[in-house]
């Protein structure tokens, strides 16, 4: 972890995706937030700093010790960060006349940048900007202009590279390769971050942690908990204990099924029925938050409560994957809103006397599944569709009971196996019906029928911090609606959810 690079987050909504990027590149970082610079500062070998809602005109705009940090790393500012160095180093900036938002074309002037090496002029970029550079501070270099906007790239001093375009998103069309230029050409890191090697590395880590001690981990069925399984199986052998809570806010059958494939794997593992016991308190909680923080504290009290009947545990294992921590905590504690909380982030109470361990914590979902590939886990679990850690409770918009449960059950189980079918489960990142609280007049035969609304929702996506909707045939629609109205009791209406993150979330809760 010597190779690594620091990303400040000043709250923009593509800091993850530079992060992601990053990683593709098989060169590890990590977000941290722009006020809570980490501990272990010297250990980072590069920086790039984000962009961010905020204007740096503004007197409450975040702000940071930039002659500490460009003096220490060679340094990549995109958008917010390059408007703040030339603000904070004498340039000019002001409100553009041209707010630029949207695809622009980037007009090399500077063929001996580095940068630039290999990119064709009038190559497409992103601009998401109302500010603009008037002036650019002394010691600068002017690299790159647009059609509208003169100082959209340029170098200050030795090694601090700014860009008014975002390089990480998708239009814009080389931004990989300005990426890969920067931190392989001018940063010399090395392209080492790869499955095999963080597996290595973790196993290193955990064996070193953990010891001898024994560990509990809860086990859901997803990818997440299951490559954290294998991985920590591989590290510690038989000290490790997992427990599979049926919350019975699982899809159909998925607890038996789920259990019998794991014990398949030859994990130590202990399924266990606390169904009861979430429906009471979940009872009457119509709230989102509520609901998630509910399943999150009667999840930790099954744990308690089983792994006191194991003798000797002393750590709780969870499947933390990187989203996870972002969303939950805005970006590691920057000023990102907070979307959503998540039941395993956020610790866990004091008289609970087991120390954690997440293994996956720095790891985006697609890279679990890659590490999972290079762990040999079965294809069948890698590739399953990621599944909301408090269940079908947050698929049923408002209060939860058995009787609504069992609905969304069969209701899933035709979508999903529906997609199966058709052939189309693979080419999906994420699907599951939502259950909404609202009725609606329907006709069946000849009888007025007063029932519940399904909507169904299917995305495309690498990791879930963005995500398409997934243009399903009509034809497959019509059929899946058809048969949950005439095969699930107390439904007469099917709509399709055709909206992408962001602006909407995932889940509807």
């Amino acid at each position: 972890m010597q190779n690594k690079v620091l990303i400040l987050d000043f709250g923009s909504q593509y800091t993850q995706l530079i992060a992601r990027r990053v990683r593709e590149l098989n060169i590890y970082c990590e977000i941290h937030p722009f006020n809570k610079l980490p501990k272990n500062l010297d250990s980072f070998k590069a920086l790039i700093l984000s962009g961010s809602p905020y204007s740096v005109r503004d007197d409450d705009s975040p702000r940071l010790d930039l002659d500490l940090l460009l003096s220490k790393f060679p340094t990549l500012a995109v958008c917010y960060g390059a408007q703040l160095i030339a603000q904070e180093m004498g340039g000019v900036v002001s409100s553009s006349n041209i707010r630029e938002y949207g695809r622009a074309n980037l007009f090399i002037k500077n063929y001996d940048s580095i940068l630039f090496e290999g990119i064709e002029n009038k190559s497409q970029v992103w601009m998401s900007h109302s500010d603009t550079i008037k002036e650019l501070p002394e010691n600068s270099l002017l690299l790159a202009s647009s059609e509208d906007v003169e100082n959209v790239a340029y170098k200050f001093s030795e090694n601090v590279y700014c860009l008014q375009f975002h390089p990480e998103v998708y239009h814009t069309s080389q931004g990989k390769k300005i990426l890969e230029n920067f931190l392989t050409k001018i940063c010399s890191l090395e392209q080492t971050w790869t499955p095999d090697s963080f597996i290595e590395s973790a196993i290193g880590e955990l064996r070193k942690k953990i010891g001898e001690d024994k560990v509990i981990l809860g086990l859901s069925g997803g990818v997440d908990s299951s490559v954290a399984a294998v991985l920590l199986h591989k590290a510690i052998g038989k000290n490790l204990q997992c427990i599979f809570v049926n919350n019975g806010l699982l899809r159909k059958n998925e607890f038996q099924d789920v259990l019998d494939q794991y014990k398949e794997m030859d994990l130590n593992i202990n399924g266990v029925d606390y169904t009861q016991e979430f429906y009471k308190e979940l009872s009457g909680i119509s709230d989102p938050e509520r609901k998630r923080k509910i399943i999150g504290r009667v999840f930790i009290d099954a744990f308690e409560k089983e792994s006191g009947k194991l003798k000797d545990v002393k750590w709780l294992a969870q499947g933390t994957i990187y989203p996870d921590v972002i969303e939950s905590i805005s970006a590691t504690g920057g000023p990102s809103a907070t979307i959503k909380s998540h039941h395993n982030v956020g610790g866990l109470p004091e008289f609970m006397k087991l120390k954690v361990v997440e293994p996956l914590k720095l790891l985006f979902k697609d890279e679990v599944r890659r590490v999972g590939n290079s762990l040999n886990i079965d294809k069948n679990i890698l590739g399953r569709h990621p599944f909301p850690g408090p269940g079908l409770a947050i698929r049923i918009l408002g209060d939860v009971d058995k009787d609504k449960v069992e609905m969304l059950q069969e209701v899933d189980h035709i979508f999903i196996e529906g997609l199966k079918k058709a052939g189309l489960y693979e080419k999906i990142w994420q699907a599951g019906a939502m259950l909404l609280p609202v009725k609606s007049v329907g006709v069946m035969g000849d009888e007025r029928t007063y029932e519940n609304c399904i909507a169904l929702r299917a995305v495309e996506s690498t990791d879930g911090m963005t995500a398409d909707w997934v243009d399903l045939p009509y034809k497959f629609l019509q059929e899946i609606s058809n048969k949950i109205i005439n095969r699930v009791k107390g439904v007469n209406r099917v709509v399709y959810d055709i909206s992408s993150k962001p602006p909407a979330t995932i889940e509807w809760e």
